[in-house]
């Protein structure tokens, strides 16, 4: 029975090193996405008027 335990830890070690490779493609894919196309400046500027409105 110890053994299972044993097992189940590392079968899920393996599984969240997966889960951490996937959540680093995405944010690279976002940064990718964000930098080479106009996009990025739109959501800054967005902001930038949004910030203006609230100081005035």
């Amino acid at each position: 029975m110890r053994m299972r335990t044993v097992g189940a830890v590392r079968d899920d070690r393996g599984q969240t090193s997966v889960e951490y490779l996937g959540i680093i493609a995405v944010v690279v894919a976002i940064i990718l996405v964000l930098t080479t196309t106009d996009f990025g400046t739109m959501i800054a500027t967005a902001i930038t008027n949004q910030i203006s409105k609230i100081t005035g």
